[in-house]
């Protein structure tokens, strides 16, 4: 079913932050070997998400409107407004816009999240695997979500939260 076990993550990577006062922006790239319409899939449909995304969703996310999105630790949705569904290139909601490019045979992934500067390093420890768990799903492989609490037990996104902290050129956050 899942192969957790043998899962590591690579180093702290493609990657970069916009900073405007204390409101910075991540910005994550990463090539998946899949097609564009199949990335769509996964980042639109409820049921994919919560395989690989750090969060659940109510409804398909690939039409404008509003939906309600539940992080994973937190009890209580929200509601996201869809304010953008271009398939199988754009996706923008709340804070998020993803954008999928056709790359060879494959998808350049790109997200944009706005994210409070004090938690940048630890928003891109999650997405970085959070974009491995995508792919292992997307390649019939899957591991299985590891998100919120459980992924900050884990030893790689330990590592990553560090790794990027030092990228981005700010302490860890002290707890």
């Amino acid at each position: 079913m899942s192969d957790r076990e043998g899962y590591t993550p690579g180093p702290a990577s493609g990657a970069r932050v916009q900073k405007d006062g204390e409101k910075w922006t991540l910005i994550l790239v990463r090539e998946l070997r899949h097609s564009q319409e199949k990335v769509w899939q996964a980042l639109t449909d409820p049921a994919q998400l919560h395989e690989w995304a750090p969060f659940d969703v109510d409804e398909n996310m690939a039409k404008v409107g509003t939906v309600k999105l539940t992080w994973v630790g937190t009890p209580t949705p929200i509601e996201a407004k869809v304010t953008r569904a271009d398939a199988p290139k754009v996706l923008e909601y709340g804070d998020t816009r993803w954008e999928l490019e056709p790359v060879g045979d494959g998808t350049r992934l790109t997200l944009w999240h706005s994210i409070d500067r004090r938690f940048i390093s630890m928003g891109a420890a999650g997405w970085h695997i959070s974009f491995d768990t995508l792919d292992r799903l997307l390649s019939g492989t899957p591991i299985g979500r590891l998100a919120g609490g459980e992924a900050m037990k884990f030893e790689g996104w330990q590592r990553l939260n560090a790794e990027y902290a030092k990228q981005f050129g700010i302490e860890l956050p002290k707890w």
